[in-house]
């Protein structure tokens, strides 16, 4: 798995520890940014990542920010990205079981280190399910081709 993971400046902290986790788990990445503590615009690296994950050059990708909401809404403008706004564990198993979803999105400002490594590392580690959730899947990406 190859894993492409991105933050603004409200995510940088949060970021380490999930490039530390995902070592810890022999997981590849490529980290996108963002190296300053002063700020700047999330969607100059949700965009870039979903990007990435979307082509197919990244099996997932990982965005975080302050909140998380500001990545989760810039990545799912991208066709054929599903990302997930997760601060809990049960919802990091669920969209990955149910949903297929290949960006995760987590905020530094609303969650602390050791919950977001939990989350982080269900998501890396959940499968999902198909069958009747494939079904609902698809209907989504057949939304996009329309549109």
């Amino acid at each position: 798995m190859k894993i492409a993971i991105a933050s603004d400046h409200g995510g940088i902290h949060l970021r380490e520890e999930i490039k530390s986790l995902m070592d810890e788990l022999g997981i590849q990445y490529e980290d996108f940014g963002c190296e300053c503590s002063t700020s700047v615009d999330y969607p100059d690296y949700a965009l870039p990542v979903a990007g990435k994950v979307a082509s197919g050059e990244f099996d997932r990708g990982i965005l975080i920010c302050g909140t998380g909401i500001g990545m989760s809404i810039a990545a799912n403008k991208v066709k054929g990205i599903r990302c997930a706004l997760v601060h809990d564990v049960f919802s990091a198993k669920a969209t990955r079981e149910h949903n297929d979803s290949n960006i995760l999105a987590m905020g530094e400002r609303v969650i602390g280190p050791g919950l977001a490594r939990e989350i982080a590392r269900v998501w890396l580690t959940t499968e999902f399910e198909g069958g009747r959730h494939q079904n609902r899947v698809g209907k989504i990406t057949a939304y996009e081709e329309k549109n």
